[in-house]
């Protein structure tokens, strides 16, 4: 007997983290995807919710290469501290652990309860990784992280932009003042992404909409001092080790686009910054 699907019951914003499942998942089922993910295909599977609604959308794919981007950043961080620990802020149903555990790293990830609750249902904690149910302006996590070998790496995919702006600088300011030193990776969307956002092939389907605006990445760093941009890239610049993983067609695929839509490649960044 086949087991009974669950229901994901989320809040508006939690309920934006199955478009970037759905994106792993759909990749993985193409005979040359650019990501291997069969956990996602697995939990796609597993929930009883509507993700048809987003077959045919661009951003899929856009979800895919932040992914790729984001991985590549952490993994680069682990090669150099094989021990440090790693924070995954709004880890939804994200599978990075699984990509890139070397079998030393220290890994938290850190969401709201009712994605955490919902994520008990298909990952466990472990000695070396541990779930952790609170939001992210909250300082209690800082607690059990900083607590944690250090260096520290911190990456928050599509997360904070859903924030407003003061809410945003208090997520810089606590983890600058409790793990300091430690990396930070996330994206911003330019004033026109947010304007458009209701026009978005996969945002105007959600209730979520992104809050905070930030035309030039490097205006964070004048919130505090000690703020570092190190990387900043769109769609149009990705890292060589990135494009290089990506099959012809995909490469074809984001020069065609980037001439015809470069203002709206360019108005998502992603960015590693110091803290």
């Amino acid at each position: 007997m086949s087991q009974a699907k669950r229901v994901p019951e989320l809040g508006e914003i939690q309920e934006t983290l199955l478009i970037p499942l759905y994106a792993r998942a759909v990749e993985t089922r193409k005979r040359r995807g650019m990501l291997s993910d069969p956990r996602a295909v697995e939990m796609v599977e597993a929930l009883d919710y509507d993700f048809a609604r987003f077959d045919g959308a661009r951003s899929l794919l856009g979800s895919n290469l932040r992914t790729l981007l984001f991985d590549a950043w952490v993994r680069d961080f682990i090669e150099r501290h094989p021990s440090g620990t790693v924070v995954e802020i709004g880890t939804g149903l994200n599978t990075r652990f699984e990509r890139l555990d070397n079998g030393t790293v220290h890994w938290f990830d850190l969401d709201l309860p009712d994605v955490i609750d919902l994520r008990r249902g298909f990952f466990e904690d472990t000695g070396r990784r541990r779930m952790v149910a609170s939001s992210v302006t909250d300082p209690g996590w800082l607690e059990a992280v900083a607590d944690s070998p250090g260096p520290y790496f911190l990456v928050a995919e599509a997360v904070l932009i859903y924030l407003n702006e003061r809410d945003v600088r208090s997520v810089f300011e606590l983890i600058a003042g409790r793990i300091p030193g430690a990396n930070l990776a996330l994206e911003t969307a330019t004033g026109h992404m947010v304007a458009d956002q209701d026009g978005h092939d996969v945002l105007r389907l959600m209730a979520a909409r992104m809050r905070w605006r930030c035309d030039d990445p490097c205006e964070i760093e004048t919130w505090r001092d000690g703020i570092s941009l190190l990387d900043s890239r769109t769609f149009l610049s990705l890292p060589d080790p990135v494009r290089r993983d990506l099959s012809r067609s995909y490469r074809l695929m984001l020069r065609t686009v980037g001439t015809i839509k470069r203002k709206e490649m360019e108005s998502y960044h992603f960015n590693l910054f110091r803290l």
